[in-house]
């Protein structure tokens, strides 16, 4: 049960930095509705998820090599992650002064987030092949593979289910021409992303009286709100998420 817990508000902080409704599974697909209090729609900070901001949200050309305007409905299959994706996603926060992590050397880090599928696409690109085969002999001592997916020049890439997608939408209801392509929303992260307020452990109660003691019952509960943090950007003049950045791909 507390698995399940920790894996529910792993699912709520991905699709509110995302900015999808909890409503939603990470995989696109509906969530089952339950009774009335006891849907994650029905949290009190379910109100607070709120979509990308403008000048926080792009999606992957990969015919332009740009970030574009984001439009589930323009993007091709050819739209994948890539080591120029990448580049154009750091350059993106840098100009944005979305601040990073700062690291023991003093550099700024920023992680970076995409389901399995969109790793197994970024490591098939050629220059996302060029860049592992030319970072020097694997160890402690390069700064490539740290335990993370890689780390690319400050962006630490991170495999993770709970990015959503589209999987489990119907055919027709997913991304592109038709609705056929699968998607992702890669995030990128810098400080103070997402704010998280936690309030004291868990709670465990058992009951037995079902069936005559043959049978248990088990409740957890946790007091928690999550939000993406927003303030006046100084690149823009606007209100912004202030440490996250979308970008829609292809996978």
């Amino acid at each position: 049960m507390l698995k399940q817990c920790a894996d529910r508000i792993d699912q709520m902080a991905f699709l509110a930095l995302s900015g999808v409704a909890f409503t939603s599974k990470c995989n696109g697909a509906a969530r089952p509705v339950l009774a009335a209090g006891r849907n994650l729609s029905d949290l009190e900070f379910a109100a607070d998820v709120t979509a990308p901001s403008t000048n926080r949200y792009k999606q992957w050309s990969a015919s332009t090599g740009n970030l574009v305007a984001p439009n589930t409905a323009t993007i091709t299959a050819t739209d994948l992650p890539s080591y120029k994706m990448l580049v154009k996603m750091k350059a993106m926060a840098k100009d944005q002064y979305i601040r990073g992590i700062k690291g023991p050397n003093g550099q700024e880090y920023y992680h970076v987030f995409m389901t399995p599928a969109g790793i197994a696409s970024l490591k098939l690109d050629a220059d996302y092949l060029a860049n592992v085969r030319n970072a020097g002999a694997r160890g402690d001592g390069n700064s490539l593979f740290t335990g993370a997916v890689a780390n690319v020049d400050g962006l630490i890439i991170h495999e993770f289910r709970y990015v959503y997608n589209t999987t489990g939408l119907a055919a027709a209801s997913k991304w592109g021409n038709g609705g056929l392509i699968d998607g992702q929303k890669v995030l990128l992260c810098g400080a103070q992303a997402l704010a998280m307020a936690d309030l004291g452990t868990p709670y465990w109660d058992e009951a037995s009286h079902w069936d005559y003691g043959n049978n248990y019952g088990i409740s957890i509960g946790k007091i928690l709100g999550l939000k993406k943090p927003k303030f006046q950007a100084p690149a823009t003049a606007t209100v912004e998420d202030f440490g996250v950045i979308v970008v829609n791909t292809a996978i």
